[in-house]
């Protein structure tokens, strides 16, 4: 297709108005821009949280597995898109690098990560507010956000997300001092919580959840209570059911079924026996920790020390011979704390993390304090004793020629891979350790000459320097040299070439809890958990590496099993019946991972069950007495709740996607073709095409003054029937997307060209076998002008108007008259507008303007109503939960006189008296407080009415594009 300047001119805008809140194409370009294939429930839940621009903000509670980080990243696209970028992302401290390089891979968002480190750098530097980024997402853990409020309340956030937001479902009481931290410190940002599991043991709970986002939907406590506790009754089922459906949306698996594969999950276990001297070292060490006084752990931090020395033991030999040597020497040469601290973190990566998260939490169970006791001959005979003792552990683990366990990996390894063939997946394993020094045994054993793996492992972990990933990362660098695939921070591209390795030339990765962090690996869909973490939340962010959308095949999970520990055997035992981790459907365990909330807790119980229990019957007895209180927490009567409360009918949900993915997809199309038609005509002469597969490149920079790689370039146009993640992009390629700085650039200038009054002679198709309403107007001509018009109230909105006529009168509407854009044109002679058709155009466009400014004030007047409604209940919460108070003190008060009457002694009627009286002052506070709560309300609702008055004040904004006479032939 041929395309004129006019062309270009009117695409480049048609690509880049702002559409209004709730136009289902409002999200066309994120989608464009980002690496997402399309779902619609996506788009719908992304279109939900931003539907009022009144709006606070929205819970998406979409079932696991349905792409919620998606549904955030299209939102934060949009946002970041509008110039409004001041957003933050609250997430578990272990989401967070997934979180970061899912921004950038998927949606090319840049991110930061903030923690302690890195803020108190930043301060020392000077910098004022480390949460005030520029061309930043902030992203930071529940914790550090607590201990940040101060910081974090300052900043005037555009939008906040908060993962796993379940974690504040109790932030309606006074004891939840993280969530309402986090809560007072963002209470006037709007907000989107991202939750599979917004109602899990209370009604409670979404009245907590929803208080976050927004106090004025509900009442207080005491009235929510009132009204809701007891949803047998019809009448308040329904209210609350319509009152959360405004703020809470929530799509299932089922529902969706026409768009996501979903794959399954099989457990292999893997059972082994220790050898004699494994076994001896394990009950030693074991024996060890049980102490009462240990002078080798650092203050405070027994209990944590005792779960990641525990955690090494049974991962190897290796592990935990490193760990007791830098024991023994901090007895033998006092080395400090933080330098014991450093040794052990580099050998056991999550040091800094568990450490944070234990100390985060509310820790009851602290072991004997070794600071009482004072350094006596009698102590340092023990000191001394202490050493020896750790040595002898030590030289026995040197000792220990060969792991069973090890061995036994290789068995596992042939089980899992011929499952793999079974199921017609590659030949992929990820093998996870928690320990560094495992992690090198296990890559020596593997790449022995004969095992059948030389040359086929790699490793994975928080540094990646090792020299194979050094020589990975330098041919890495050679290949995509001068593409966007090399993001300039040698960490994430460092991993980043690891995986391309992984996928493409190696058969294992042996990976650390690092890898659990950050990096898709749907191209593997075999897990081998070598050492296993007692946090259930772990494991299920372990699997989901490879079982995950988009993942092809079914799941293999391998896990080991000690066959001679009670406690291990034990502790399989809740994670694969009661927390059902490694089979079924994806996601299977999220109604129960969200019902233990962090996991710590659970980490907690089981690491004091090993270091209480001595013998198999206590063992057993521990384990029953956990097993018990973690009986079902989500009883039959919540999911049945939750269910009726917020899931829609599923045919109602299937067509109404269904018929908002054939829109979005069909627009979808029209924008990448128009992109692209717009990139060929700017770079003419600077680029070479390539039609079939939408990719060029660049030969000559139309840009000399900026930094423009020079390609090759593809855009990621699927073909009927297939997926975004399905087109095939060769290594060197850039993607070229709308938000890409070179469309970005060409639109602008597209947009600036400077486009006289000319002739165009559009060429209808002679080809054409579908008749269109343009063929009505093969032989005619006639003027049209275009104008782009502003309108400026609670959001921006932009709109191409066409003012079209024939040089016989008649008028041709602005929606078909866009239709000629699609056609080859021709540019003839300049000309000028004649006056009589002018004024003709002038009343066109002022009855379109006024049409779409009633358009615009009608829609925000409904988004008005909504919010006065929502304060009219909310004030009618505040009165029943007063009055309800009001009416317990009338009773009380009635009570009490009827009992004052009946009493013969006077200095008991006298007492009786006195209560009375006090009983009928705290009415008469509260009868005061219902007045009072009826001025805030008032004053509440003049708030809003003088902001919506502000906002209301429409600025109409007019600018004419250009003007053409055109001859249809």
């Amino acid at each position: 297709m041929n395309l004129t300047a006019y062309h270009a001119k009117f695409l480049a805008y048609d690509l880049t108005i702002r559409k209004p809140a709730n136009d289902i194409n409002k999200f066309t370009a994120s989608l464009q821009d980002a690496q997402v294939d399309l779902n619609p429930h996506q788009v719908d839940a992304a279109l939900f949280a931003f539907k009022s621009p009144l709006s606070n903000g929205a819970i998406l509670a979409d079932e696991v597995g349905l792409g919620k980080t998606i549904e955030a990243g299209i939102i934060l696209s949009q946002n970041w898109a509008e110039k409004k970028q001041r957003l933050l992302i609250i997430a578990p401290s272990n989401l967070r690098k997934q979180w970061n390089q899912e921004l950038m891979d998927k949606f090319f968002l840049p991110s930061v990560i903030l923690e302690a480190k890195s803020f108190n750098q930043m301060i020392k530097d000077g910098v004022a507010n480390p949460f005030n980024q520029e061309n930043k997402i902030v992203i930071c853990s529940y914790h550090f956000a607590r201990n940040k409020e101060f910081y974090l309340k300052k900043v005037t956030w555009d939008l906040v997300i908060i993962d796993e937001a379940h974690r504040l479902r109790n932030v309606y009481k006074a004891s939840n001092k993280i969530g309402n931290a986090i809560k007072n410190a963002l209470s006037e940002r709007k907000k989107v919580l991202l939750t599979a599991t917004p109602l899990q043991n209370s009604i409670l709970e979404l009245y907590g959840l929803v208080s976050i986002i927004d106090d004025y939907v509900f009442g207080d406590l005491k009235s929510f209570k009132s009204q809701f506790s007891r949803l047998a009754d019809k009448e308040n089922f329904d209210t609350l059911r319509e009152r959360l459906q405004p703020v809470c949306q929530r799509t299932l698996r089922r529902q969706v079924k026409e768009y996501i594969n979903y794959t399954n999950r099989y457990a292999i276990v893997e059972e082994f026996f220790p050898s004699e001297n494994e076994q001896k070292l394990y009950d030693l060490v074991s024996d060890y920790l049980q102490r009462d006084v240990l002078f080798a752990l650092p203050v405070g931090q027994r209990q944590l020390i005792t779960l990641i020395l525990r955690k090494l033991l049974a991962s190897s030999s290796y592990a935990i011979s490193g760990t007791l040597s830098a024991l023994a020497n901090r007895l033998e040469d006092k080395i400090s704390e933080h330098i014991f601290e450093e040794r052990v973190e580099s050998d056991y990566e999550l040091f800094d993390e568990i450490k944070d998260e234990w100390t985060a939490e509310a820790d009851e169970d602290n072991f004997p304090d070794n600071t009482a006791v004072e350094l006596s001959d009698e102590a340092v005979a023990q000191i001394k004793d202490e050493i020896n003792d750790l040595k002898s552990f030590r030289d026995l683990a040197d000792n220990i020629p060969f792991n069973t366990k090890a061995e036994k990996l290789f068995t596992a390894l042939n089980k899992g891979f011929e499952k793999l063939s079974e199921l017609g997946a590659n030949k992929k394993a990820l093998i996870f350790t928690e320990s560094k020094r495992t992690q090198e045994y296990l890559f020596n054993l593997l790449s022995e000459p004969g095992k059948g793996y030389e040359g086929e492992v790699i490793l994975f972990n928080g540094t990646n320097n090792d020299k194979n990933s050094n020589n990975i990362y330098r041919n890495w660098l050679e290949k995509h040299k001068g593409t966007d695939r090399i993001t300039g921070s040698p960490t994430a591209d460092k991993r980043a070439a690891l995986v391309d390795y992984f996928r493409d030339e190696a058969t294992i990765m042996i990976a650390t809890e690092a890898a659990a962090e950050g990096i898709n690996l749907q191209f593997c869909s075999l897990v081998v958990n070598y050492d296993l973490p007692w946090n259930p939340q772990r494991i299920e962010q372990r699997i989901g590496r490879c079982h995950r959308y988009g993942q092809l095949y079914d799941v293999v999970v391998v896990n080991f099993l000690n066959k001679a520990n009670a406690a291990d055997k034990r502790v399989y035992e809740l994670l694969d019946k009661k927390f059902k981790l490694f089979d079924g459907v994806f996601g299977a365990s999220d109604e129960v991972l969200g019902s233990i909330g962090s996991g710590i807790d659970f980490e907690k119980r089981i690491a004091k069950i090993y270091n209480d229990c001595r013998d198999p019957a206590s063992i057993e007895q521990a384990f029953d007495e956990l097993q018990d209180e973690l009986k079902d927490d989500i009883t039959e009567r919540i999911e049945d709740t939750k269910k009726r409360l917020l899931e829609n009918i599923d045919e109602e949900v299937r067509e109404k996607l269904r018929i908002d993915y054939e829109k979005t997809k069909g627009y979808l199309n029209i924008f990448e073709r128009n992109l692209w038609e717009v990139t060929k005509y700017y770079l003419n002469g600077h680029a070479s095409f390539s039609n079939e597969n939408y990719a060029f490149t660049l030969n000559k920079n139309p840009f000399p003054a900026e930094n423009i790689h020079p390609g090759p370039y593809m855009v990621l146009k699927p073909k009927e029937g297939q997926k975004k993640s399905e087109v095939y992009v060769p290594d060197d390629t850039n993607i070229y997307r709308v938000g890409h700085p070179l469309a970005q650039r060409l639109l602008i200038a597209c947009k600036n060209s400077i486009t006289v009054a000319k002739e165009l002679v559009f060429e209808y198709p002679k080809n054409q076998t579908v008749s269109t309403p343009l063929e009505n107007f093969i032989g005619k001509q006639g003027w049209m002008q275009l104008s782009l018009i502003t309108i400026s109230a609670f959001d921006e909105e932009d709109y191409i108007v066409i003012a079209n006529t024939t040089d016989d009168g008649e008028v041709i509407e602005s929606g078909l008259s866009a239709r000629f854009f699609s056609l080859t044109a021709t540019e003839g002679e300049e000309c000028n507008l004649p006056y009589h058709t002018k004024n003709h155009f002038k009343e066109i466009f002022i009855n379109e303007q006024e049409n779409l400014v009633e358009k615009n004030t009608k829609r925000n007047r409904e988004f008005f109503d909504v919010e006065i409604e929502k304060l009219d209940q909310w004030a009618d919460d505040m009165k029943i939960g007063l009055q309800k108070e009001i009416e317990d003190f009338d009773a009380e008060i009635k009570l009490r006189k009827a009992e004052a009457k009946k009493m013969l002694n006077l200095e008991e009627k006298v007492k009786a008296q006195r209560q009375i009286k006090d009983l009928e002052k705290k009415r008469g506070d509260k009868r005061r407080i219902l007045y009072e709560a009826q001025d805030e309300i008032d004053e509440k609702k003049e708030t809003l009415l003088s902001d919506v008055e502000k906002r209301l004040q429409q600025k109409v904004g007019t600018k004419e594009l250009f003007t053409i006479k055109w001859k249809l032939i």
